[in-house]
């Protein structure tokens, strides 16, 4: 009596263990959502509707995924030749290969977890980029997680269902020829083709909840099409006004008042900022702390976490403080930019990691034609993300972990880099130098603490080592432990304390740029100088440079796209929140959100919780403005056009001082 697999075709026979991977890829595939869904939280609501586009469109991404997946095994199928596939060698390079995909496949979704967890989405341009930097991230990961106890589980958990499922894995050919075998994999390639040139993983998007549209995708597929968005050219992929409309339109967005252009041509940008009066050449720090969102201060969480942050909070009361401001990006490097150049994020690669980003006009520039020294001081490695090289290039002296001698006291450090108070420490040692050279100081500080596996010198903070709130209260410990050190040198008084974030700690929510997860703090901080307030007008994070010299009094040629927030007339406030692909423009209630595909989509954002709902009708002049934007900065960029100029240098003739006001006649 023939056997089940003697009355199979022997094609069937052959590819049958592309159907045992395919079945095993979608099983991972809905289990991992399943997880996913439960991480989401209240984030998905409980629809079935909901859950049913999730787990129906994602079956089908899987599947699509699978396709270019089942590749290896395609050709393995597809070339050895018959009696080599049956032999005993042939069933074990089965076994073993089906073992090995199986395990890497597992360890894919367990990462995916890993990584959903940390920024609340699939793989994307984050993971891409995080794949340059394998020591800094591996490194992380083996800190952060008990890597051999999840590997070993993930071995075991294969080999059980290698071994349960290994009938799907039977070596079995009832007499296939080489031309029958390249004829499915002729019509493999065509599937692949037409499903690569077709299928992007925007098709998915299509419900008004971010997290559904996440969970619907496949996290190998979105890997691979952030990997080939990394580069995206503004004018093909975004929406765009003719050029000579969209500088119009940014010319009349970023002067000000006390801004004066210096020639009538419309593509450029220079404007002279004069202010009445002298300057005020005090020596400025600016702090750019990793991760710290608004809400961990204890007036926007209302101590929910506790009170991790009791020194930042006093120091509210100290300070000029701004709590209305909103990062232009959800990574280090969009807030780097914004700090130092003063431009609205460019899709896909930051400027601090592309190429040609070298003597762009930076904040740098302006200090250092005064006589500034000017640092970028990073307790790590400086190769990370480029910093080094950018900051290099840009006007600024390049400080990091290599510039902490072997003598030197490190309290703690782990992949990332030293503890906050060795990086101060650092940091003051520039200080002191600058200073003993008769030279006014800038430094930008950007601190790595507060980034996960979140370990800190012990007997510091009461919060248990290893967690989000102790790296917080961390945090807040060595801000305040370097300016009571700081307090002993003889410059503080003609010192300018500049903190703030680089970016909020986390980045996901419901709609596709949740507002709430852009809120960070500012504090400008000089006793002498500057008296406490509070400012709550909407800033952008690209404004806080030109208001620093503002507050100096800085007279200074400009091509920034930020404002000092007292010049700008009230009215006019403006925000740039953006994911790498995803370009939002915040003007009062009212949220812009440029995409690719010319995609737009507009709504009123909720700032305590980040949902949103579609703003109708649309306002066709601010999507004009976040089109000029955005469209004039990519361009300036693209064309060479951000670089410092040699008239750049030459000193500005501040503002006539205001005319006294005569007295009244006696009557």
């Amino acid at each position: 009596m023939p056997t089940a697999y003697q009355t199979t075709s022997p094609l069937r026979q052959r590819f049958r263990p592309l159907w045992w991977l395919a079945i095993s890829y979608v099983l991972i595939g809905a289990l991992t959502r399943i997880v996913l869904l439960f991480m989401a939280g209240s984030g998905v609501p409980h629809n079935p509707l909901y859950w049913a586009y999730a787990f129906g469109v994602g079956l089908s991404y899987d599947l699509i995924t699978f396709v270019f997946l089942g590749w290896l095994l395609l050709l393995y199928l597809w070339l050895v030749p018959k009696r080599l596939y049956v032999s005993r060698a042939g069933q074990w390079a089965l076994y073993v290969g089906g073992a090995v995909t199986l395990f890497g496949l597992l360890f894919i979704a367990a990462s995916e977890l890993v990584f959903w967890g940390e920024f609340g989405t699939r793989f994307n341009f984050i993971a891409v980029d995080y794949l340059v930097y394998t020591t800094e991230v591996i490194g992380n990961i083996r800190e952060s997680y008990p890597l051999g106890t999840w590997i070993s589980l993930l071995a075991i958990a294969t080999l059980v269902v290698v071994w349960l499922s290994r009938g799907g894995l039977q070596a079995r050919d009832g007499g296939t020829t080489f031309l029958q075998r390249s004829k499915v994999v002729l019509v493999w390639l065509l599937v692949t083709v037409v499903l690569a040139v077709g299928i992007k993983g925007t098709l998915k998007d299509r419900t008004d909840n971010a997290y559904v549209n996440e969970l619907s995708g496949n996290g190998v597929f979105e890997f691979f099409a952030a990997f080939r968005s990394s580069h995206l050219d503004y004018s093909r992929f975004y929406r765009t006004l003719p050029d000579d409309v969209a500088f119009k339109r940014v010319r009349e967005l970023v002067k000000t008042p006390e801004a004066t252009y210096v020639s009538d041509d419309p593509h450029d940008l220079t404007r002279e900022i004069r202010h009445a009066g002298p300057e005020k050449h005090l020596n400025v720090v600016l702090i750019s702390v990793e991760s710290l969102s608004a809400d961990f201060l204890s007036e926007f969480s209302n101590n929910k976490r506790g009170n991790i942050t009791p020194n930042l909070d006093a120091l509210t009361n100290q300070s000029m403080f701004f709590d209305n401001l909103y990062a232009n990006g959800t990574r280090t490097v969009r807030g780097l930019e914004a700090l130092s150049l003063s431009v609205p994020p460019t899709p896909g690669d930051s400027i601090v990691k592309a190429h040609n980003n070298e003597n762009l006009f930076s904040a740098a520039n302006v200090f250092n034609d005064r006589g500034y020294q000017s640092d970028f001081v990073y307790g790590g490695y400086g190769y990370f993300d480029n910093m080094n090289y950018f900051f290099a290039h840009n006007g600024y002296r390049a400080v990091d972990r290599n510039d902490i001698g072997k003598g030197e006291t490190i309290h703690h450090e782990n992949v990332w880099g030293v503890a906050d108070e060795d990086l101060y420490t650092l940091a003051l040692k520039q200080m002191d130098e600058a200073h003993a050279q008769g030279k006014p100081f800038f430094l930008h500080i950007m601190t790595t603490s507060n980034h996960r596996p979140f370990t800190v010198p012990a007997n510091r903070v009461p919060q248990k080592n290893g967690t989000r709130e102790a790296a917080v209260a961390y945090t807040d410990w060595s801000i305040a432990d370097f300016i009571k050190r700081a307090k002993d040198k003889p410059y503080f008084d003609d010192t300018v304390f500049v903190i703030t974030a680089d970016h909020c700690a986390s980045s996901a929510g419901r709609s596709s740029v949740p507002i709430n997860r852009y809120h960070i703090p500012l504090w400008i901080y000089s006793p002498k100088h500057i008296p406490p307030q509070r400012v709550s007008r909407q800033m952008a994070q690209v404004d806080i440079i030109p208001t620093v010299m503002g507050l100096l009094n800085f007279s200074y040629r400009s091509r920034f796209f930020g404002a000092d927030i007292f010049q700008l007339e009230p009215g006019r406030e403006r925000a740039f929140p953006a994911t790498y692909e995803k370009l939002g423009y915040l003007h009062s209630d009212v949220l812009t959100v440029l995409e690719p595909q010319r995609k737009l989509e507009q709504v009123k954002p909720n700032f305590d919780n980040g949902d949103a709902v579609p703003n109708t009708p649309v306002e066709q002049g601010q999507v004009d403005d976040a089109t000029a934007y955005y469209q004039v900065a990519a361009n300036l960029f693209k064309h060479g056009q951000l670089v410092k100029r040699p008239d750049d240098s030459k000193p500005v003739q501040p503002a006539p001082e205001p005319a006294p006001v005569a007295a009244p006649a006696a009557q």
